[in-house]
């Protein structure tokens, strides 16, 4: 079930065709893998529950996926990336569209936005600078950009952390980012 009146989940409201129409005659447009109407304005809300079919309860959105959400970057990737959000395993997820992190996220990382989980933007500023290419370093910039300070509380999280994959190389990364 859609979160928003402003979002059109295929098959909720409408149907895949109807949608389709309705995009053809200007009255959609796409966001994710729903439609808002053309007039409205593209919220982080809406983004991320265009996304609720994949997310679901179980997972929440990270790295380029999370990046989306908190508009750091202006189109969705081509295939999403979500991590467990409940502390249970949870059976294998067969979707040409996500890539699966197995590991449950601490809930201290997660928000709730537009009725899914996604995490938070210190997480997710530390999930894009541990990742080693141009898109994940892109994304971290302009979401330090869009949140003034987030690079240093950033840093200064991740520092006391013990051990994490790509610390340091995240860790040189925040630090340009916060100048």
């Amino acid at each position: 079930m859609a979160t928003s009146r402003f979002l059109y989940l295929p098959g909720d409201r409408l149907s895949t065709a109807e949608l389709s129409a309705a995009r053809l005659d200007g009255d959609v447009v796409e966001v994710g893998d729903g439609y808002m109407p053309a007039d409205a304005v593209e919220t982080a809300a809406l983004r991320a529950g265009s996304l609720a079919g994949i997310l679901t309860d179980l997972f929440a959105a990270t790295h380029l996926s999370a990046a989306w959400i908190h508009g750091a970057i202006a189109e969705p990737p081509a295939r999403h990336y979500v991590q467990r959000a409940v502390a249970r395993r949870v059976s294998a997820v067969h979707d040409r569209r996500v890539v699966v992190r197995d590991t449950a996220l601490a809930r201290s990382d997660l928000d709730r936005v537009g009725g899914v989980w996604v995490t938070t933007p210190e997480r997710t500023l530390a999930d894009l600078c541990r990742m080693d290419d141009d898109p994940h370093r892109r994304a971290a910039g302009e979401l330090s950009r869009l949140r003034p300070g987030l690079a240093a509380r950033t840093h200064a999280h991740l520092s006391g952390r013990g051990r994490v994959p790509h610390k340091r190389r995240a860790l040189r990364l925040l630090e340009d980012l916060a100048v």
